[in-house]
């Protein structure tokens, strides 16, 4: 029968292999390995959380260093959203409207607009039918400028036209037929 002074040693601080207690450093050694057995294995229970996947939410405040819960910039948190939901060819084919003049160059851009562009066919109006041809000509290094500024297969071919000519065919003063044949002189 034990007695009321005697207090049953902690866990691991039964006795050495003589029997007898522990006490102090060796004590203290003692359970400082039966806690890290604990510790390890409670770590090879719980899975581990892959690092592409986000964290759960901390709590509080955030400490001095980089933190996901600080401000992020708008072009980043943008940049995510459009690769989230796929709209990358969109955002390169309104980069070649919204840059004109840096996807084609200052000088050629101020005497060309891109007027459409569908299944990857660029339609350019030019403000003369000089500037006309020589977009035309130089067709190639076009194409090559706006792969180069917003990706290859976004455009694929050019139309160039001249600059639109007023229409009488419709109108408040309009004559049937060939209509009157003193119109320019």
């Amino acid at each position: 029968m034990p007695e009321p002074d005697d207090k049953p040693a902690p866990d691991g601080a039964a006795g050495g292999p003589d029997g007898a207690a522990k006490a102090g450093p060796e004590l203290a050694r003692a359970v400082l390995d039966a806690a890290r057995v604990r510790r390890e294995a409670a770590r090879a229970g719980k899975p581990r959380v892959p690092a592409n996947q986000p964290r759960r939410r901390m709590r509080g405040y955030s400490g001095p260093g980089p933190d996901p819960r600080d401000p992020q910039p708008l072009g980043a948190v943008l940049d995510r959203l459009v690769k989230a939901r796929g709209w990358q060819r969109q955002t390169a084919e309104a980069t070649v409207f919204a840059d004109w003049p840096k996807v084609v160059g200052e000088e050629v851009a101020g005497h060309c607009r891109p007027v459409k562009l569908e299944g990857g066919e660029l339609t350019i109006e030019a403000e003369s039918t000089a500037w006309a041809t020589q977009l035309r000509l130089l067709a190639g290094r076009l194409l090559a400028g706006i792969a180069r500024q917003v990706g290859d297969n976004v455009v694929t071919r050019l139309h160039v036209h001249g600059p639109a000519t007023p229409t009488w065919q419709r109108g408040a003063r309009r004559v049937r037929g060939r209509g009157p044949r003193d119109t320019y002189g």
